[in-house]
């Protein structure tokens, strides 16, 4: 990065999107051995998800349809009972393994991505080998993190059910009521878009510091403050743009909807190099932001410290101590 720690806070909107695509241009060798052997599976895993579970999904509704029309106690019914079972249970594991590769994928790409801008940030010498090196030590830090992040989420949703059961119990069917409705779901999706910008700093918190887990998270919430809404604002960039590249892949691929075989694989295609884009760029910005963020606090980062660090990677992976990372405020 050319800009200097004290001018990180300065960074708008524009300027983070910009410094994020000068980092991928001026390194494009690195990010694209890392975006083929990491984030090429991930989006992979992901966009298949929709094909194969579009098919197994269907495949139990016939089944299930046949079931209502069958006779009980029949042959047929126990056939069509049977394999209706065999085709939810297989559906279920199918589910279980996806979100497992892509977990692991998801939080491999993050390590690589991350540790690769940091070490641009401190000018050090950075190859794909010394990042596969490191990543995978890294990796066991994230998941801890990741827990803590899915413990956090479990209870919030478990807290926002009990509250619409609350309601619904009460209130539901009053004026008064569906206004207490909206106003509940709101807070909600503010809650939860909280949450998430607070997980997604804490993943970088947790591969430049020695905060990970419920540390990394409380770190990422003091960190954010002063510069949530651009955060939010940059989430919201982000989702959405994943949410049209998922609606347009499932209208014109899965569903096939109104175009032949070369369109439908040409849709297939693009919408699966612009997501390629859209997690490696949204995970540049991530690390970006954490510098913006510490520059924002006056939370001077020593280069050198942090270089000398990161180069630690023989034997076990030796994370950043906070005093390496967090030296003396600096005044502007």
């Amino acid at each position: 990065m050319d800009r200097e720690q004290e001018e990180m806070q300065f960074l708008g909107l524009f300027d983070i999107y910009l410094e994020s695509y000068k980092i991928i241009f001026r390194w494009k060798k690195i990010f694209t051995q890392i975006t083929l052997s990491l984030i090429l599976p991930l989006a992979f895993i992901f966009l298949a998800h929709e094909e194969v579970s579009e098919i197994l999904y269907w495949r139990i509704r016939i089944t299930e349809r046949q079931l209502r029309w069958a006779k009980t106690g029949t042959p047929k019914y126990e056939k069509l009972s049977d394999l209706s079972s065999s085709e939810w249970a297989f559906y279920m594991i199918f589910k279980a393994v996806y979100f497992t590769f892509l977990l692991i994928f998801s939080l491999l790409s993050t390590s690589a991505v991350v540790y690769t801008v940091a070490c641009i940030y401190t000018a050090r010498e950075i190859t794909f080998k010394k990042v596969m090196s490191v990543v995978p030590k890294v990796w066991k830090r994230l998941m801890v993190t990741f827990l803590c992040t899915f413990f956090a989420f479990f209870a919030y949703n478990i807290v926002f059910a009990l509250t619409l059961i609350l309601w619904a119990s009460t209130i539901a069917y009053s004026t008064a009521g569906v206004v207490l409705f909206f106003i509940i779901v709101i807070l909600y999706i503010i809650g939860f878009v909280y949450m998430t910008i607070i997980w997604q700093l804490a993943s970088v918190v947790t591969v430049l510091e020695d905060s990970y887990g419920l540390k990394a998270m409380i770190k990422s919430r003091d960190l954010i403050k002063g510069k949530m809404f651009i955060a939010i604002i940059i989430f919201l960039k982000l989702y959405f743009s994943l949410v049209i590249i998922n609606l347009v892949f499932k209208l014109y691929v899965v569903y096939g909807w109104r175009v032949g075989f070369w369109m439908e694989f040409g849709y297939g295609v693009l919408c699966f190099v612009l997501l390629l884009k859209l997690i490696l760029f949204g995970l540049i910005i991530q690390t970006v932001i954490y510098f913006v963020c510490k520059s924002y606090h006056h939370e001077n980062i020593d280069k050198s410290a942090l270089a000398d660090h990161l180069e630690v990677y023989l034997g076990h992976y030796v994370p950043l101590k906070t005093k390496d990372v967090q030296l003396e405020e600096y005044h502007v």
